[in-house]
């Protein structure tokens, strides 16, 4: 009974115990609680200035993909204020999201904080409100000045604006019949051109281990000459030309500074007439990175036209370069990172037209023709819907069709219109094929004169006044001997052609 009443009366201690710890406890967690709610406001300031703090910082770093969320969630909470509505505006506006930036920037320049029309400015620029950018940039301006301060940065935006608003009322009637995304790496299969119009390829797919790097290749119908980008000692890429040798391909030739002085030129195209050329290149021309440009080779001048850039629809403040037509399917093609995320990109495809249209600005509605310079609906760019839907029935039969892989020949020579030889083996003739051998020996020399005189040429475009007198004579040599030559060449392929031809007869 006694060591009952012992067990008992332990027990009751302990459940009294265990009682006052939970009581305890549950006291203290009340009074954390309760001292927590007391200092949140305290914490919860501290807190937001250092957010505010850290988002400074990335954004004066230009870090603004990372300071972004916290501007958003600030400018929320405080709609009126004037600096979170500026860092959130230039925060979109420098992370792609023009027209997302667009309000923020305008209630930034309502409440008057410095530097919000000059973001504000770019905002309009970026999407194709140039009238409005102009007219914000303009103000800018006046207040800088009025303030003695620096306009050279508000100067160079001007002079943009003013260009973009000039391309703007010259924006190009063209039919675009589908758009399709691909991947940025691969995107030049998306390009179904027929032969006739040569081929595309990469720099490192057709220079295989040559231990340089460039960016595209065009290879003419013929096969006998390349254009394509190379990168240069200064780190920008250019563009150069090779012509093709028995052996082997000529060392390129740069074209001129016209064409690669200053800027990135790639992603070059020759129509099938061998004097227009269509390439892409960055600099102060350019709406924002790649633009399309054309130019025209002068054969009384043995020079390059000034470039032009091609205008809207083709190119827009994001990358736009690659520009193709195959005459044979009468189809148009380029590319463009216009709303695309980065490692993507849209290939655009149109006809193209013989001769430029345009829209008229002063009578078309503004927004609409916003939208058909910006590409925003292709559909709205159809105004022959026959000749849009004949289009794509070009376009689908193209598509449907394999690309042809390239086979590597010893040499390409036609005899008529039923033959083409492409190894010695395939002469009948053994006359011919001594011929054969007499006229490759023939075309070196040539194609080496040929490279020689291109070369000269090049020195005397890029050479002042002066040297220019003392380079003409050599020339002028050149340009005889290569057209001996030519005509030597000529005559020597007819007798190749007449040798053969006489063992079918």
């Amino acid at each position: 009974m006694i060591e009952w009443r012992k067990e008992a009366i332990f027990g009751i201690n302990l459940y009294f115990c265990t009682l006052y710890h939970q009581v305890e406890t549950s006291m203290k967690k009340k009074y954390l609680l309760l001292l927590f709610l007391i200092c949140l406001p305290e914490l919860s300031k501290n807190l937001h200035a250092q957010t505010l703090a850290q988002a400074r910082e990335m954004y004066a770093k230009g870090d603004y993909q990372q300071a972004k969320p916290t501007f958003e969630r600030l400018v929320k909470s405080a709609p009126s204020n004037g600096n979170y509505n500026l860092w959130y505006g230039v925060c979109c506006l420098e992370t792609g999201d023009y027209e997302q930036a667009v309000p923020y920037l305008e209630k930034a320049v309502k409440r008057r904080v410095p530097s919000g029309q000059y973001h504000l400015a770019r905002a309009y620029d970026k999407t194709y409100r140039f009238e409005e950018a102009e007219e914000v940039c303009n103000a800018y301006l006046k207040d800088l000045t009025r303030r003695r301060r620096d306009t050279g940065e508000a100067d160079s935006l001007a002079e943009c604006i003013r260009t973009h608003l000039r391309m703007m009322k010259g924006v190009e009637r063209v039919c675009v019949i589908d758009s399709f995304v691909v991947s940025k790496t691969h995107f030049l299969d998306a390009y179904r051109i027929g032969t006739e119009s040569g081929s595309l390829s990469l720099y490192e797919e057709h220079f295989e281990d040559n231990g340089k790097s460039g960016g595209t290749v065009y290879e003419t119908e013929l096969g006998n000459k390349l254009y394509y980008s190379e990168l240069q000692p200064d780190s920008t890429l250019a563009l150069l030309t090779s012509a093709k040798l028995l052996d082997g391909w000529s060392q390129g030739t740069l074209l001129p500074e016209s064409i690669n002085q200053g800027v990135n030129a790639n992603y070059p195209f020759v129509m099938a007439d061998g004097v227009t050329l269509y390439y892409a290149a960055d600099g102060k021309e350019s709406m924002g990175g790649y633009d399309i440009f054309v130019t025209r080779y002068n054969t009384n001048t043995n020079n390059f036209l000034t470039p032009e850039n091609v205008g809207m629809p083709f190119n827009s403040p994001y990358n736009d370069y690659m520009y193709v037509v195959d005459e044979y399917n009468n189809l148009g093609w380029f590319a463009s990172d216009r709303y695309q995320p980065a490692d993507s990109v849209c290939i655009y495809v149109f006809i193209p037209n013989p001769s430029k249209q345009v829209y008229d600005y002063e009578l078309m509605d503004k927004e609409q023709l916003r939208r058909l310079a910006s590409l925003r609906s292709i559909g709205q760019t159809w105004s022959d819907a026959a000749m849009a839907q004949d289009a794509r029935q070009r376009l689908m039969q193209a598509m449907q069709r394999e690309p042809k892989k390239q086979q590597a020949y010893d040499f390409t020579f036609i005899i008529n219109d039923e033959r083409t030889y492409h190894q010695l083996a395939d002469f009948q003739s053994a006359r011919a094929k001594e011929l054969f051998s007499q006229y490759r020996q023939l075309e070196q020399g040539y194609r080496k004169q040929q490279e020689a005189l291109t070369n000269a040429r090049t020195k005397y475009m890029q050479a002042s006044d002066s040297n220019k007198a003392q380079l003409a004579p050599a020339i002028l040599d050149l340009e005889k001997r290569v057209r001996q030559l030519h005509d030597e060449v000529e005559e020597a392929a007819k007798q190749v052609r007449n040798a053969e031809i006489q063992t079918h007869q």
